[in-house]
């Protein structure tokens, strides 16, 4: 489904004025021949655009596209495009459907090098890329925590220690081998699963705005869930304002608010996903060195050239914590990180680069 906003044109007060250079004295021909093509610039200007939006569900949240397009039929064209990309993806992805590529490969854990598509490929050399990075404190192969983890908050409590222990023998980067010459993937191990949660739907949202280009719109923005890509501005403005929702009153309005375009921006925290057992409250994302779910109440948002560097990220300094999150996005080019933590003492906030960016106190015009 869509809406469209009205929008003005600008094409009045042009032919009249020529007209009448036209019919004027030989002296005004070169002053008139000038007008005509500058006339002819701006009836080629593009045509006004107008404001659509439209939303599916994938990979277990809803993707939200809103895109600037000249007319209606361009823009559901190139939203049914974006949204089949997004669907072949989860496809291919979610550890939830036994027919996906990512279980099937999980099934051949043990075993000798898989090929697999440049699509899943591509994601989990960007995972080892960062797990290496962050010393594993982002990596995939923490599917059979996260499946304990799943099971916790269904039950409402914790996962059974001795399985536990036997799916961190699971667990570790270094299990996971990439080889991009032959574009295989081989797990280790057999029982290993992958998760893909904290990059698969950043992926996503970059490939929905490629193929958003690709049919034309250069204004766009992909929301899934947390993440959120954006391409150009929207027509007249700076910017895509984007609100990032307060710690201590996700529900409420936002306070602060980042001013983006031809970038990314993701949310990692446990306000929807999380369980409170013996006055411990504990998150959806796990430390996979650990197996448990990390404590207290945390967001960290993370801007990015891109939303697979920007959701991978977000996960990944939020097992890290604020001093070694912070160390991380220094070290990332044209990244940036807002980290707010409620403690015994209060609201904590930690950034780093936010200068990169435009941000707002307030919202404003």
């Amino acid at each position: 489904m869509c809406f469209r906003a009205g929008f003005d044109t600008m094409q009045t007060g042009i032919r009249p004025n020529l007209a009448r250079l036209i019919m004027a004295p030989k002296r005004y021909c070169a002053a008139a021949c000038w007008l005509m093509a500058a006339a002819t610039c701006v009836w080629a200007r593009e045509p006004a655009l107008t404001r659509f939006e439209f939303s599916q569900v994938h990979m277990g949240t809803l993707f939200r596209i809103v895109l600037y397009a000249p007319d209606v039929a361009t823009a559901a064209r190139a939203s049914s495009a974006a949204f089949a990309r997004i669907g072949r993806l989860d496809d291919i992805m979610t550890d939830y459907r036994p027919s996906s590529e990512l279980r099937t490969l999980c099934r051949q854990a043990g075993g000798p090098p898989v090929r697999v598509s440049n699509d899943l490929f591509r994601v989990l050399a960007a995972a080892q890329e960062l797990a290496r990075r962050t010393d594993g404190a982002f990596d995939v192969t923490v599917g059979p925590i996260v499946r304990l983890w799943r099971w916790a908050r269904r039950q409402h409590e914790l996962p059974d220690p001795e399985r536990l222990a036997r799916a961190r023998e699971l667990v570790g980067y270094d299990k996971l081998r990439v080889d991009p010459e032959a574009r295989a993937a081989q797990l280790m191990k057999k029982g290993m699963l992958l998760d893909l949660g904290g990059i698969a739907k950043g992926y996503a949202a970059d490939e929905a705005l490629a193929i958003l280009r690709r049919h034309g719109i250069s204004s766009a923005l992909v929301a899934a869930g947390g993440d959120i890509a954006v391409s150009g501005p929207p027509p007249g403005k700076e910017g895509w304002r984007i609100g990032i929702a307060p710690l201590e009153s996700p529900s409420k309005r936002p306070k602060r608010y980042l001013v983006l375009h031809d970038a990314a921006v993701s949310t990692s925290g446990d306000v929807e996903q999380h369980i409170e057992i013996s006055g411990k409250r504990y998150s959806h994302i796990a430390d996979p060195k650990t197996g448990l779910g990390l404590l207290g109440r945390r967001s960290v948002t993370v801007i990015a050239p891109n939303a697979t560097t920007s959701d991978s990220l977000a996960t990944a300094v939020s097992v890290l914590g604020p001093e070694r999150g912070l160390e991380l996005i220094k070290s990332t080019p044209r990244a940036a990180v807002l980290f707010v933590e409620a403690t015994e003492q209060g609201i904590r906030t930690f950034a780093a680069n936010l200068s990169l960016y435009s941000s707002l106190s307030a919202p404003g015009d």
